[in-house]
């Protein structure tokens, strides 16, 4: 019988869906407990909303530092394994670092910092130390992503040649939403960095294009649009985009894309055939041989790939979603902790995303915001300066 590990909750409070996703997928398995937590910027909030969710008043935490004093001091069979931090965009990479740097794991919210010198920071902590830094690609957790992942590693594909990602969806369309608040911030360089659409919608596409190829991005191309009228970031945004394996990339992002509810779609294509999977219909996986018929694969299916399989949680048939993908995560972070405390192969099934992924799509949403202010400049990952983030966001802005 497994023990249940102390889990602490940063942000994610009272009607926050991103607060609510975790808190259900970090229980679907009974794996932790939630037992500290700092939710609102409010301290009143926070302590009321802790307390509702049965958390104890000595551990219902008014705001973050509080909440890493205090855990700080209790006795190490009484600490927090992990540490999960769902606040907004701007300051994931001062409390991510304060926690790693107390010994604390941490499940980050993408993107992991706002910049790529705050990025690689985190990973020179985690390298110095044994802690673990997860970053929430939670669609990577899908049990039919990780069979195209599967597929791609065996050989089923071949070759890897071309990969076309989609993440675009509606919900910023109405040019009349330009002064609300929960619209407002995310095209505001103080607030949201350099990239609006890209680093929120395109960062989990290009994660899900490195995922599945096993395969990392080395150079990017791209064209930022502002198509309502004053944002100061992108709403929709075209990257093209080249791998280390030779294969070459395509990126749709967009917040403006009228009838589309969610718009996250991936197809890649190799020398022996391509497959095509949808987030919304996420159950089902178009397989394509090279000169064969189309196939469906159904996740819960009996051609699956054992990983795909063992990241399946209902019988095939049943609707399986975004909970299910993030509880994977979550299991993925409890067997490493289980294990040695430290876990750095994430090509393990379904595995989790670690700091070194989380700091590659920081860097790789620099690189398109440089290359758009470059009128569409091929920029090189891995020659790219850290520090040359300075003048991307005022020539693009």
């Amino acid at each position: 019988m497994h023990k249940k590990m102390c889990w602490g909750l940063v942000g994610g409070g009272r009607g926050s869906q991103i607060g609510e996703a975790h808190r259900i997928a970090a229980r679907v398995d009974g794996l932790f407990e939630l037992s500290a937590s700092a939710l609102d910027v409010d301290p009143a909030s926070a302590r009321a909303f802790a307390l509702d969710l049965g958390i104890s008043k000595d551990r219902a935490y008014g705001d973050w530092r509080e909440m890493l004093s205090r855990e700080s001091q209790r006795a190490p069979n009484d600490r927090l394994n992990l540490v999960t931090i769902a606040t907004p965009n701007a300051t994931h990479f001062e409390i991510t670092k304060a926690f790693l740097e107390a010994g604390f794991n941490v499940l980050c919210e993408k993107p992991l910092t706002m910049t790529v010198e705050e990025a690689d920071q985190l990973c020179t902590i985690v390298d110095q130390s044994r802690s673990i830094c997860a970053v929430n690609f939670g669609y990577s957790g899908y049990p039919m992503a990780i069979q195209v992942r599967e597929m791609i590693r065996r050989g089923d594909l071949g070759q890897i040649r071309v990969v076309v990602a989609e993440f675009a969806h509606g919900a910023h369309a109405n040019a009349d939403d330009r002064d609300n608040p929960r619209v407002r911030w995310r095209y505001n360089p103080a607030e949201a960095g350099v990239s609006s659409v890209v680093a929120d919608l395109g960062i989990h596409a290009l994660h899900m294009a490195e995922f599945m190829t096993g395969h990392s991005i080395i150079q990017i191309s791209a064209h930022f649009d502002h198509c309502v009228e004053g944002r100061q970031l992108e709403d929709d945004a075209l990257l093209a985009y080249r791998f280390d394996g030779g294969a070459v990339g395509r990126l749709w992002a967009s917040a403006i894309a009228c009838g589309q509810p969610h718009g996250f779609s991936m197809r890649v294509f190799g020398s022996k055939g391509g497959i095509r999977w949808h987030q919304e219909q996420p159950n089902q996986l178009y397989w394509s041989p090279l000169a064969g018929s189309t196939q469906i694969l159904e996740r819960g299916g009996a051609r699956l790939y054992p990983a795909a399989t063992n990241a399946s949680r209902i019988a095939i048939g049943h609707a399986e979603g975004m909970f299910s993908a993030f509880a994977n995560i979550y299991r993925a972070i409890y067997t490493a902790l289980n294990s040695d405390g430290v876990h750095r192969n994430i090509t393990e099934a379904p595995g989790y995303p670690d700091v070194r992924r989380g700091a590659a799509m920081v860097r790789a949403v620099h690189a398109a915001a440089k290359s758009a202010s470059m009128n569409a400049a091929w920029i090189d990952l891995r020659t790219m300066d850290p520090r040359s983030d300075d003048g991307v966001r005022a020539a693009w802005s």
